[in-house]
């Protein structure tokens, strides 16, 4: 269906990224079908970068490199797009792939090293019995990758035919982890990791990969990279379940993450929103998880939406969207609301690197004072945590409070320093909290943690190019965060999920989390 006219660009303009990436595929000028309209899109915003590339050699070359930068992303988040929605749908994959015209496969580079994987055949023929001869084989090669080098897997499927009644017999053919593809599961998990956790755009891995000798287009990592995010999505939904439905204590946060916004030639500002379980402080026997939701905004029913299972103990900051929670109002009753010392502390030690100020420092005195008791209770049980807590923290507590309400009379109400004082008095009950209940932790740091990568990222992607792009970022966040946080190699954990995920049990999805995972045996050998 054809888009608006006001989306349809005069034949001479130039069109940007995200005019292409609004419009369909007729307001552009493509003879396409509709079903084909990202692939259209994709061609179009080829020749701009083509263009600008050019162009880049000129005077202009230093303004134009942010653009091109831009355009790398937009094409690279619209082909992973597509690549996950065919990946979904095999039937209409396999009429795209059979409708496109594409230039016959180069051979694998043959300076890489092979290894071989033998699939042997069977003993008999099993129609009728008889012997079996050796006749031949099938050599299918994928291109795979161990940390630090390439390699070529060979699967050699032995051929027999029956001497008695010549049935050709031959194991059949391994399944990948992605379809269609000639990449193997250890180069899918290091494509996804070096996005997401090395925080590396898919066009500088290629130029990496190039110093290999390896070439591979952009275009084809974005369509291995969606083709894996839809193989592991049914493994992120798992944990975001069990996670926020079986857990007593989450801490939550959220970052904002730019998103192309469709139409507008700008970016809007979505969220990526994090609830982490981590009892290891109190010695809790839940393994440690991190769930991580996309939202194209920060509104206050988004947390409502992704806790609507969740009743027990919110570790947050003061953001106003999470007040829903402790409505009791809410579905299903109200949270328990426990704030953040470490925003305090972070508000007073703002005041006191601005202004010098002793009232400042005498908090951050106070508050580390707190920490101080806090360091000796790490992985001691909840109730020996409340019984300290109580005999030694709450008083400091009581002498903070009282000092904080006398001292906010001494300083101009507008100063940072009131605000710091302010801000903390409001939430007093909520900081306190953790006084009474030894399975609260006295602040967030585990939730912001858990963002970290995504604000180093944030400055390398410049943007996520689309919802989806968010929504598939969260997902592979959700793994290598939760990977890390039980002590995993997220590189080696995905590795060895997408050499299992295509023939596994469904029913047996729940061995395949972080905290539930085992490596399987290795059954390659080198050649």
């Amino acid at each position: 269906m054809a888009g608006p006219r006001a989306h349809r660009p005069a034949p001479d303009r130039r069109l940007s990224a995200v005019e292409y990436r609004g419009g369909s595929v007729r307001a552009h000028g493509c003879g396409e079908p509709p079903r084909y309209g990202l692939s259209c899109l994709i061609e179009k915003l080829r020749g701009e970068l083509a263009r600008l590339k050019r162009a880049g050699f000129g005077t202009a070359s230093e303004r134009l490199g942010g653009r091109v930068e831009q355009l790398e992303l937009a094409i690279e988040t619209l082909e992973v797009d597509e690549a996950e929605r065919l990946a979904a749908m095999p039937a209409v994959a396999g009429a795209v792939e059979a409708a496109r015209i594409r230039p016959a496969r180069r051979p694998l580079p043959g300076h890489l090293r092979r290894e071989s994987i033998v699939h042997p055949g069977p003993c008999a023929c099993p129609a009728c019995g008889g012997a079996l001869r050796r006749i031949g084989e099938d050599v299918t090669e994928s291109l795979d990758y161990v940390p630090g080098r390439f390699k070529v897997v060979r699967h050699v499927r032995e051929a027999f035919a029956c001497r008695a009644c010549e049935q050709v017999v031959q194991t059949p053919a391994p399944h990948h982890a992605i379809a269609r593809g000639r990449a193997g599961p250890g180069l899918l998990a290091h494509i996804a990791v070096a996005k997401f956790d090395d925080h590396l755009p898919l066009y500088r891995q290629a130029e990496i990969y190039a110093r290999d000798g390896v070439d591979l287009a952009t275009s084809t990592l974005s369509g291995w990279l969606g083709a894996t995010a839809a193989a592991v999505m049914p493994l992120v939904d798992l944990p975001r379940r069990e996670v926020i439905a079986g857990s007593d204590v989450l801490h939550g946060d959220d970052t904002p993450v730019p998103v192309l916004a469709p139409g507008t030639g700008k970016t809007r500002t979505g969220r990526l929103w994090t609830y982490v379980c981590d009892e290891r402080p109190h010695g809790g026997a839940r393994p440690p998880a991190a769930v991580i939701f996309a939202s194209p905004d920060r509104r206050g029913e988004r947390p409502l939406a992704h806790l609507a299972r969740f009743s027990g103990v919110l570790v947050a900051d003061g953001y106003a969207g999470f007040n829903g929670l402790y409505a009791g109002t809410r579905p299903g009753g109200a949270l328990t609301e426990a704030a953040c010392w470490a925003h305090v502390r972070r508000k007073f030690f703002d005041a006191h690197a601005a202004t010098g100020s002793t009232l400042a420092a005498e908090a951050l005195a106070r508050i580390g004072a707190l920490y101080g008791i806090e360091r000796g209770l790490h992985g001691k049980p909840p109730d020996a945590r409340t019984r300290e807590r109580q005999a030694r923290a709450r008083p400091l507590g009581a002498a903070l409070k009282a000092w904080a309400e006398a001292s906010l009379s001494q300083v101009p109400g507008r100063s940072d320093l009131a605000k710091a004082l302010r801000y903390m008095l409001a939430r007093w009950t909520a900081l306190t909290r953790a006084f009474d209940d030894g399975r609260i932790a006295l602040d967030n740091n585990a939730a912001e943690r858990a963002l970290r990568g995504v604000a180093v990222g944030r400055k390398n992607y410049l943007f996520a190019g689309s919802e989806r792009g968010a929504e598939r970022a969260a997902a592979f966040y959700t793994l290598i965060e939760s990977a890390k946080l039980n002590g995993l190699d997220s590189e080696a954990y995905l590795r060895d999920v997408l050499t299992r995920i295509a023939d596994h049990p469904a029913k047996r999805l729940a061995d395949l989390p972080p905290w539930n995972w085992t490596p399987a045996s290795p059954v390659a050998h080198a050649a």
